[in-house]
């Protein structure tokens, strides 16, 4: 008679916690589900990037000329045409800036082979305590290779052509140009399109409006910094390459370019124009303190317009 309370007991302290298992497990399940959806999101987007980066970058360049297209339709020029016209303009551009950088390209990369033996003589001096220890590896290495069985042969694959490689880099670049401006020139001719069709899935004729004002002032706001960053990059690459011209850096120009492209990525995008101002200094110029002079320079650059320049006129629209 008395076991049975006790078990009743002992079964109603147990109780409470279950819905808390529960949950803790529904919580833990959601969890691993969001998890799982995000890594299967991530690599997807990392095998349909050849679709995907090209859509990207045709809206952004179409957000970045609505608001010139948007001028133009006040004054009487229609989407289509006006769109037609912004679109072939910076179609030119590219096309022009690339002709003219082609050349310099071109001849960087047939010298890749003597720009990195340059650099190994050039740097050799500051190699010297490190001498000791890279003999250490190659006896080691000898030894390894001695100790094989005598009837294996070493198969060593040969890598492909620099040139063949940078083929294929500029057509698959060409195609996702073109994707780029042809779903530009249709999404600028569309015009207001896009923002009917938001409008029309508000009901009342109030929420509209704010619907509306939201959607100009989103694009308003999204365009002006994207334009405001794309002059900031192209003065920068205009002072780099004017710099580096200054100092007697080859193919300048090239450089300057590149560093404007290249700011559009944070950090890296600087990283790496430094690394390879860094590296044509060093095997175009006799002593390597006048070889420093350059990235230092860069640096400078890099500097006054992360530190300065875009904090001053980005940051306000920014708040």
């Amino acid at each position: 008679m008395k076991a049975e309370p006790a078990a009743s007991g002992a079964g109603a302290a147990d109780s409470p916690d279950t819905p808390a298992e529960a949950r803790a497990d529904t919580h833990l399940m959601r969890s691993l589900l969001v998890g799982i959806f995000i890594l299967m999101a991530i690599f997807a987007l990392y095998f349909a990037r050849a679709f995907f980066m090209p859509v990207i970058l045709a809206f952004l360049l179409a957000l970045t000329l609505t608001p010139i297209v948007r001028f133009l339709r006040k004054h009487g020029l229609p989407d289509a045409m006006s769109a037609t016209l912004l679109v072939l303009l910076s179609f030119c551009v590219i096309a022009v800036a690339g002709y003219l950088l082609s050349g310099p390209v071109i001849d960087l990369i047939n010298n890749t082979s003597s720009i990195g033996q340059q650099l190994a003589e050039r740097l050799a001096q500051l190699r010297r305590p490190f001498e000791r220890i890279v003999e250490i590896s190659r006896q080691i290495e000898g030894l390894t290779q001695t100790s094989q069985e005598p009837g294996v042969q070493r198969v060593a694959m040969a890598p492909s052509g620099i040139l063949s490689q940078a083929a294929g880099n500029v057509l698959s670049a060409g195609t996702s140009v073109t994707i780029v401006f042809v779903l530009s020139l249709f999404l600028l001719a569309s015009g207001t399109m896009f923002y009917e069709k938001i409008v029309q899935s508000f009901p009342s004729l109030s929420e509209k409006k704010r619907a509306l004002r939201v959607v100009y002032d989103v694009e308003r706001e999204i365009s002006h910094y994207l334009l405001t960053v794309t002059v900031i990059n192209a003065g920068l690459g205009t002072v780099i390459g004017l710099g580096l011209w200054a100092l007697g850096v080859p193919n300048a120009q090239v450089w300057g370019a590149a560093a404007a492209l290249l700011n559009f990525l944070p950090y890296i995008g600087a990283l790496i124009t430094i690394t390879l101002v860094t590296v044509i200094s060093l095997i175009s110029f006799e002593t390597i303190s006048y070889a420093l002079l350059a990235p230092a320079f860069v640096i400078l650059c890099d500097v006054i317009e992360g530190q300065f320049v875009t904090p001053t006129v980005v940051g306000r629209r920014l708040e």
